[in-house]
């Protein structure tokens, strides 16, 4: 008589490990445990099924193509991330790794990959988000057990990319502070740009404001929500963009005689659309082409003069700029302020701010003195 295959375990039931077709992180395979509390036999029919349920999972799969696979992986995994976010995804996706799309998933090589990235190579920022998606793409699989494990090294690594230089963070220019304040503005567009210089917030920050948010007695507005475009339609997210985004922000007394009038004059938001509540995306880009136009014609610049119409004083000048401007004033009130104390009001952290003002906090150094006055 034949022995049976499996043995009664200590604990009274028929016990074996089989592969899922899965690897751990360490490229071992990964193996399930079954078990059965009748028969060893029992056990078998077991084991004979799940490799049955795994070989036609594996063959409905093996002719999935890369694009399908791709919006799948959208689909599951990125729907609860930023709209921003989602939209850089997608973009990946849609546009710059369409050329996988008829290109079955288990057939994607390294020297796929590679060609993607070489027809990008003037863009590097774009040729990192492409890495950074297609990456994520294929350790998807992975786990999926469409790939094995050694994939993503196979396919993902040692590729050869275009080198990119974060762009430089600056202030303002002394031009450009000086014509922010002199600039004919009306009272929307001055009260926009006050904020973000006087307040250094994000643009959708400061788009979500409403009266309520301001105290001008305790001179300080709150930050507890954020705008962000859905396409053109602005939305409200109920709350900044990070954990430390909640915050109250102390208002300089320069800016009170421009806020104050402005802001109890209005009702609900304080940026406001044609005929509704909030600014869409292209009414935001109309303000803020406005608020450039204007800080220009007081640089001098005449709009309508043929001979400079294409010579404008101030270019590239992002709302973003203003925060940066603010950050830099702050940092060199060190040690009058902490580091800290800047992350608070900035709605960052600490580590960020050392982190990107670092340079800042370099040249507001003066070791000489403090060696001279330490000994």
């Amino acid at each position: 008589m034949a022995s049976a295959k499996y043995k009664l375990n200590s604990r009274g039931y028929y016990e074996t490990k089989v592969w899922d077709g899965t690897y751990t992180s360490t490229g071992a395979k990964h193996r399930k445990t079954l078990i059965s509390k009748k028969s060893s036999a029992d056990l078998e029919k077991k084991v004979q099924a799940f490799k049955r349920n795994l070989e036609v999972e594996e063959v409905s799969e093996i002719n999935i193509t890369f694009g399908e696979y791709s919006h799948k992986w959208l689909d599951l995994y990125k729907k609860s991330k930023e709209l921003n976010t989602q939209r850089m995804y997608k973009t990946c996706v849609d546009k710059y790794l369409a050329p996988l799309d008829g290109i079955r998933l288990i057939d994607i090589r390294h020297s796929h990959f590679q060609a993607i990235i070489n027809s990008n190579m003037e863009h590097p920022k774009t040729c990192k988000n492409i890495k950074l998606t297609f990456s994520q793409i294929i350790k998807s699989a992975v786990r999926d057990r469409i790939l094995p494990h050694s994939a993503i090294e196979d396919i993902t690594m040692d590729i050869s990319m275009p080198k990119y230089v974060k762009p430089q963070k600056r202030a303002l220019t002394p031009l450009e502070r000086r014509c922010m304040k002199e600039a004919e503005m009306d009272d929307m567009k001055r009260a926009f740009v006050s904020i973000l210089y006087y307040c250094g917030t994000r643009r959708g920050e400061a788009l979500a404001l409403t009266k309520d948010d301001f105290d001008f007695k305790a001179k300080t507005v709150s930050i507890s929500k954020v705008v962000i475009f859905n396409g053109n339609e602005p939305q409200i997210k109920p709350y900044p963009k990070s954990d430390n985004g909640i915050r109250l922000i102390p208002l300089p007394e320069a800016s009170i005689p421009i806020l104050k009038p402005y802001v109890e004059g209005c009702e609900g938001y304080l940026f406001k659309g044609q005929n509704k509540p909030l600014l869409t995306e292209q009414g935001y880009k109309r303000m803020w082409e406005s608020i450039i136009t204007s800080m220009n014609v007081a640089a001098g610049y005449k709009p309508f003069a043929k001979k400079n119409r294409n010579e404008r004083p101030i270019t590239n000048l992002t709302a973003h700029i203003f925060r940066h401007n603010y950050c830099t004033q702050l940092c060199y009130q060190i040690p009058t302020i902490s580091t800290k104390k800047i992350a608070q009001m900035m709605g960052d952290t600490e580590k960020v701010v050392l982190e990107i003002y670092s340079h800042i906090l370099d040249e507001h150094e003066n070791v000489s003195k403090a060696i001279n006055s330490a000994l």
